[in-house]
């Protein structure tokens, strides 16, 4: 299965604008054969934490523009945005993985990030999410959970892919490397990792978004540019792998 990450600047808390900027990269993917089109996190807004009026409605403006790529390119569209469950004024950072049969599934966020206030203004979720897309299975986590290895060794066994989508900063960019290669190595699957460029929030954003494969090795790398990557992932590799290097089976 062919999948593309697209790595792209966000207009801050400007959703329309996102979303426009955002529309003819998607239908450029899908063209060149994406099945899978990963977007970053919070890719409709940026990284807004500290106000308490950036949240959506489940259903609201963002994932309608996910449900509307996904059904005009009959492709799986993704990427996270702040949604308000009906009990909480608090949304939760939720990753939205939109199909073009008009069905979503999603996942939300477990670990806020206490050390930029997300914990403060956005609630946590507790369960891991993992779907399949073309029989590859695919497990989502958000930006900071990258940082929590036993969250990815949860749910390795069952497993071929992880996707990462970010708003990782350029000060701590070698982190972001570091890790996204160590979760593809440690559990033998592919990594798909999609950040931002730009600025917003008062921070700099470097990109790096990365597919990294089940052996560690990097097949598609962004650099620091408004860049589209793809690469095939295919769930016999991960097999084989696992074969191969049967590592897991002595995990304790």
């Amino acid at each position: 299965m062919k999948v593309a990450a697209i790595q792209h600047d966000i207009v801050w808390a400007d959703r329309e604008k996102n979303f426009e900027a955002l529309e003819p990269r998607i239908a450029e993917a899908a063209v060149v054969g994406a099945k899978l089109i990963v977007l970053s996190e919070m890719f409709s807004t940026g990284f807004v934490v500290d106000r308490d009026d950036i949240g959506e409605p489940i259903g609201g403006p963002s994932s309608q523009f996910l449900a509307r790529m996904a059904h005009t390119h009959g492709i799986t569209v993704c990427g996270t945005c702040p949604e308000i469950q009906s009990d909480d004024r608090r949304p939760f950072n939720s990753f939205v993985v939109a199909r073009p049969d008009g069905s979503f599934e999603r996942y939300l966020k477990i670990h806020p990030f206490t050390y930029g206030g997300e914990d403060k203004h956005f609630r946590a979720g507790n369960q891991h999410v993992t779907i399949t897309v073309d029989d590859i299975r695919i497990s989502l986590f958000v930006c900071y959970d990258l940082r929590f290895a036993d969250e990815f060794w949860a749910v390795a066994r069952n497993t071929d892919a992880y996707i990462v989508p970010a708003n990782w900063p350029q000060s701590r960019r070698e982190h972001w490397m570091a890790l996204l290669t160590a979760r593809a190595i440690e559990n033998q699957a592919y990594v798909i990792g999609c950040n931002r460029i730009g600025e917003g929030g008062n921070l700099r954003y470097a990109g790096d978004s990365c597919i990294i494969d089940p052996l560690g090795v990097t097949i598609a790398n962004a650099g620091d540019s408004a860049n589209t990557i793809f690469a095939d992932i295919e769930s016999s590799t991960v097999r084989a792998v696992r074969e191969k290097f049967p590592f897991l089976q002595d995990r304790r």
